[in-house]
């Protein structure tokens, strides 16, 4: 009768697995591993991996609690263009700034380019992931390292993705594999024969593979909530300058000479709109009234010519 009974609640924790698995959404199987291996080289960021720890926690009581997330889980990122005199300097600049703030370098890179003129410039890129309460004074600190804001920003993108309703789901069928890997212990436990106890643990096995793979999702997005990601392309200014003649920017007239054309059409683009969307119904309610008026009078008359009797010579 006990194995019965085990086998029969076997069954029972398999139909509950298959029951809670539409409750994980597709954007939770994504693959992690390249930003997980990002943020687990950070030896630098334990004060904010602390903190991060000491929010989930609190997370975790509140939903056991009410079985509602007390906070939002946003994952904010940033892209950056800039202008910089040398490439390689600026990219130590950021470096430190990213460490001094608790966060750290994710990959950086230098590599030359060569320009029309045969000139070879150095060029650089550069990831870099800080406490997202950091996130605006480092874009800040970044962008003062150019000469111009107004030119030598090329680019700007701030992201937010939020991951509240996947972390929800990941939590939600977590307690479920959690609450099932201790029936089936217990079914283990009690277990008398060989090939039960076989079956069981092979059922155990799937259950903490699938335990590990959402606690490390529920991971990734947590700590990437926490740890905003930036990266940044440096430009040397000798690669965006424009080429001189005796004084003399060609590059810049053909500039100019582009951007009149440009303002040229929009403003011929915006008669023609205005004239066939609101000129011509206009004149077409003032006129058609007129040309029906005068066709009317016209064919009066020419009736009128119709009837009269033709003098006779």
């Amino acid at each position: 009768m006990k194995i019965k009974k085990a086998l029969f609640t076997v069954a029972i924790i398999m139909s509950m697995l298959a029951s809670c698995a539409p409750l994980m959404r597709a954007s939770s199987a994504k693959s992690s591993e390249g930003v997980m291996q990002d943020i687990a080289v950070a030896p630098a960021a334990a004060p904010v991996t602390e903190k991060a720890m000491a929010g989930e926690s609190a997370q975790n009581s509140n939903y056991s609690s009410t079985g509602v997330t007390a906070e939002r889980i946003v994952i904010k990122n940033a892209n950056l263009s800039i202008v910089v005199t040398d490439p390689a300097v600026s990219i130590d600049a950021i470096s430190k700034i990213a460490t001094g703030m608790g966060g750290f370098v994710v990959t950086s890179n230098i590599y030359k380019t060569t320009t029309s003129s045969g000139l070879e410039v150095p060029t650089a890129n550069i990831t870099i992931r800080v406490p997202v309460g950091q996130l605006d004074a480092a874009l800040s600190q970044i962008k003062a390292m150019v000469s111009d804001s107004a030119v030598d920003i090329l680019s700007e993108d701030v992201s937010g993705q939020d991951v509240t309703g996947e972390v929800t789901d990941l939590e939600s069928r977590l307690r479920n594999l959690q609450a099932a890997e201790t029936q089936l212990l217990e079914i283990m436990n009690n277990a008398t024969k060989t090939e039960d106890v076989i079956s069981i643990f092979r059922e155990l096995t799937t259950v903490r593979g699938e335990i590990e793979v959402i606690q490390g999702q529920i991971k990734y997005y947590r700590e990437s909530a926490s740890l905003s990601a930036i990266s940044i392309i440096l430009k040397a200014k000798a690669a965006v300058e424009p080429i001189t003649v005796g004084g003399w920017q060609p590059g810049v007239e053909i500039q100019k000479a582009l951007q009149a054309l440009v303002n040229s059409s929009k403003v011929l683009v915006t008669i023609l709109i205005w004239l066939v969307l609101f000129t011509l119904p206009f004149l077409a309610i003032i006129f058609l009234p007129i040309f029906f008026i005068v066709k009317a009078i016209r064919k009066r008359k020419q009736g009128k010519k119709a009837k009269e009797p033709k003098k006779e010579a």
